[in-house]
């Protein structure tokens, strides 16, 4: 399905997809410090609802139908990017109805003002972040 920033209950397959997602979308947004205060928990949250849409609904993804070994040589193949909001389109197994709600939220949303405010969470939260690493109190 190409929808996963988070595993599905009872799909314990879906780890692998999650997994792979922790440096491409996950540490290139929130780097690798340690986020212990209440203040960098509500920062990360709102920029995961930001970083949310803007992912699964804006960056398209290739995904690998198959691979091939010729000697020791391995041969990838994927298939055309595809947002996972695009996806889910394609997807007989996705109700109609639930397509419509994607399809609504989808329209209210602006790829280059969620870009803006993931920028902003970003830049805010990596202040905080090296501020407490260095010792530094910030407002």
């Amino acid at each position: 399905m190409g929808w996963f920033t988070k595993t599905r209950p009872y799909r314990k397959n879906d780890n692998c997809f999650v997994e792979q997602k922790n440096y491409s979308v996950i540490r290139k947004n929130v780097g690798y410090y340690r986020y212990g205060t209440k203040k960098e928990l509500e920062m990360l949250n709102e920029l995961y609802k930001v970083l949310r849409l803007y992912t699964n609904f804006f960056q398209p993804v290739m995904k690998l139908l198959k691979k091939t070994r010729v000697g020791s040589k391995v041969i990838k193949r994927y298939d055309k990017a595809k947002t996972p909001y695009q996806r889910v389109f394609d997807s007989p197994y996705v109700p109609e109805e639930d397509k419509e709600k994607l399809r609504a939220e989808y329209d209210q949303l602006n790829p280059a003002e969620l870009k803006r405010e993931l920028t902003k969470l970003k830049d805010r939260l990596m202040r905080e972040a090296s501020a407490k690493h260095l010792g530094i109190e910030f407002k």
